[in-house]
């Protein structure tokens, strides 16, 4: 696999040989920031038009078609309006909460995207505590989406942002547990040492049925964790009309709209990191001539692919099942999923114990 490091160590080199340190750090941060941003933009407008399309496929139409060729332009169509539309200021709202909370919402969805590993040396941010820092950052969107509700000043976002706040903080739990049990199997909360423990054999396969149960789980887990259907009680249309960003218009609505697709790439790249190997390429052990030729398929379209093809799963259910109660909601989580991921974690740490696990060899910091 190509290693990315010798790129950006190139770069680094070639700004230290006629700028200040403190320059290169900034510069570095800064071409940095824009690619984050772009990566950010570009992925959240192919997801809109991916998740129009394969709606209107479950529904038996065609989606967007006027727009450009095949309605690809429809996207950045919508994109430009949004930007251009008025920020409707809102009387009787706290409005320095009620600009913060979108922020709060992008900030938290852009520091989990920097920890996804793109491939071999092409990662953000990366150190021996980084799957901590991922669950730890993904906790603030919380923060904003409770915010927005509370300080709108209307009940059907104040509803919609209790419901936002109850879900995601039950679900967490069980991303967490999932989380939890895999790091207990790489031996270590690296991301990078969690994708190279897979260069033989990805964690789904090697990890038997523990690694299975905690993937089911974690999908569950993290398509309510991201309000999306069948668990968008937070957005529901037809009691909230938008829930908690009811009353937000123009770029501030959009950042909340981002967000939510970003989200959906998030938690569809933590799986593919945890479960799919992330960037590394699929390897059978004794089929040298296979994984040589699986080798040559560059580490992003490996990691961008798994993701996509997860999220495709995600957005499945949202277009077959019909939207939970609240009570069937907590009680999925608290009744089955969190007893089962304690069970399951218990059982992975026995597999580990008695060495019933595949060819993975653990990466211990």
């Amino acid at each position: 696999m190509f290693d990315f490091s010798k790129i950006t160590g190139w770069i680094h080199d070639l700004l230290a040989s006629f700028m200040a340190d403190w320059l290169v750090v900034v510069t570095e941060c800064v071409l940095i920031g824009v690619g984050l941003l772009l990566a950010y933009a570009l992925l959240a407008l192919f997801y809109i038009y991916f998740e129009r399309k394969v709606c209107a496929a479950f529904q038996c139409r065609l989606g967007p078609n006027r727009v450009g060729r095949w309605g690809l332009l429809q996207s950045f169509a919508d994109m430009f309006k949004i930007l251009i539309k008025e920020l409707i200021s809102l009387k009787h709202t706290d409005k320095f909460l009620f600009a913060l909370a979108p922020y709060l919402v992008i900030a938290a969805s852009m520091l989990a995207f920097a920890v996804l590993p793109w491939g071999k040396g092409l990662q953000i941010i990366d150190f021996n505590i980084g799957i901590f820092f991922l669950i730890a950052v993904s906790s603030i969107g919380v923060l904003g989406i409770l915010l927005a509700g509370w300080s709108s000043n209307n009940k059907f976002t104040l509803i919609g942002a209790l419901r936002s706040g109850a879900q995601m903080v039950s679900y967490e739990l069980s991303i967490g547990l999932s989380v939890i049990t895999m790091v207990a199997f790489a031996g270590t909360m690296s991301v990078t040492g969690i994708v190279e423990a897979q260069g033989d054999c990805w964690f789904i396969f090697s990890g038997h049925l523990p690694a299975i149960i905690a993937f089911i789980i974690y999908m569950i887990a993290g398509t309510a964790e991201t309000n999306r259907g069948p668990f968008d009680l937070p957005e529901a249309e037809s009691e909230l009309t938008a829930g908690y960003h009811t009353e937000y218009s123009g770029i501030h609505f959009g950042f909340f709209y981002l967000a939510e697709y970003l989200n959906l790439f998030i938690v569809a790249g933590v799986a593919s990191l945890l479960f799919f190997g992330g960037w590394m390429p699929l390897h059978i052990p004794g089929w040298e001539g296979f994984n040589d030729v699986m080798n040559y398929i560059p580490g992003p379209v490996w990691f961008i692919g798994k993701a996509v093809a997860l999220s495709f799963v995600i957005i499945w259910f949202k277009w077959t099942f019909p939207r939970l109660r609240i009570d069937q909601l907590l009680a999925l989580e608290w009744k089955y999923l969190l007893p089962i991921n304690l069970f399951n974690l218990v059982l992975m740490v026995l597999v580990i114990i008695y060495g019933l696990h595949g060819p993975v060899v653990p990466v211990l910091d």
